[in-house]
């Protein structure tokens, strides 16, 4: 039950920062947003380790900052593959990176406090 409702709030998290990024992330509904956020789930198991491995000198180089620029790819990535998605441009897909990430870091804290009560 707690993996779905993951799953659900990480929708709601693809649709609240593409309306604070409007000008630059369109979602056309819900049904997308949930179709991005399973591939970037996905992106994040299978492909970021790769791209990691393959830029660990850059990456320890930039002290980590590199790192945004792998989410940003994925991001770029998935909004390439799903139809209803479409970001504008890197800079564009590193905003979205950095407030999804943050509306995900806020929903799995409501769901840690609501499993220890």
């Amino acid at each position: 039950m707690n993996g779905i409702l993951r799953f659900l709030l990480s929708g709601l998290a693809v649709l609240l920062t593409a309306y604070l990024l409007e000008q630059g992330v369109h979602v056309e509904h819900y049904g997308y947003a949930l179709l991005v956020a399973a591939l970037i789930s996905i992106a994040n198991v299978i492909v970021k380790p790769i791209l990691i491995i393959f830029t660990i000198p850059i990456t320890i180089l930039t002290l980590g900052l590199f790192l945004l620029v792998i989410n940003a790819t994925i991001i770029l990535m998935v909004a390439y593959f799903v139809p209803g998605f479409q970001v504008d441009g890197f800079w564009w897909a590193l905003g979205f990176s950095l407030i999804l990430s943050v509306f995900n870091s806020m929903f799995s804290s409501l769901l840690k406090e609501k499993k220890e009560e």
